[in-house]
């Protein structure tokens, strides 16, 4: 146990050396290792939890502005996959605050908060360059309308708690605090998106 202890603090503390890869199997938990043996590990780019540095405007309502920053790659996004561009806005909000460097306590990444598994999965080299992070994210949310019959709801409960958590209440939205408060979030700003989008 020290072994394996002294071994993650010497990888942790040298980074320059060793890549670290991860993936989160069906159970929910995280695998780490600097040698990967199974084809779902995916590169990690390490960096710090912190809160969204950038800080969006808000109405008198609390929630964020949809930003500008972002809005040709959110539009482009959008049309390529089918989705609804104040959909996609709604969750970029909700995700990352549109903070392209958010990164969670879970290791959920940049705009869309994407999991490295999930990135590798869609093809996202760089998980904090903001177009390919929207495309990934908007891919992922396309397939997740198709598997769930365009049943929105349930479309976000699986973006935020994963499709296996859905499968596994029944094809309901999980008991999970954070998706409880995430779905009606997401579709409040959408909402709210909808009536500012031309």
């Amino acid at each position: 146990m020290t072994i394996i202890v002294a071994s993650f603090a010497v990888l942790m503390a040298e980074p320059a050396r060793a890549t670290v890869y991860t993936f989160t199997d069906i159970s929910g938990v995280t695998h780490f290792t600097n040698v990967p043996s199974d084809p779902r590990y995916a590169g990690m780019t390490r960096a710090p939890y912190r809160v969204s540095a950038y800080k969006p405007v808000k109405t008198s309502s609390g929630y964020p502005i949809a930003s500008d920053r972002y809005a040709l790659l959110v539009e482009k996004a959008a049309r390529e996959h089918s989705l609804d561009q104040a959909l996609l806005q709604a969750m970029i909000a909700t995700e990352s605050g549109f903070d392209p460097h958010a990164v969670s306590r879970k290791g959920a990444v940049g705009l869309m908060q994407l999991m490295p598994e999930t990135a590798r999965r869609y093809g996202v080299r760089n998980l904090y360059d903001p177009a390919e992070n929207i495309q990934g994210g908007a891919k992922y949310l396309h397939d997740l309308m198709r598997k769930f019959n365009n049943d929105l709801s349930l479309t976000l409960a699986a973006y935020n708690a994963g499709e296996d958590a859905i499968v596994q209440y029944g094809n309901r939205i999980p008991p999970y605090r954070e998706t409880l408060q995430y779905v009606p979030r997401v579709l409040t700003l959408y909402r709210q998106y909808q009536r500012n989008v031309r």
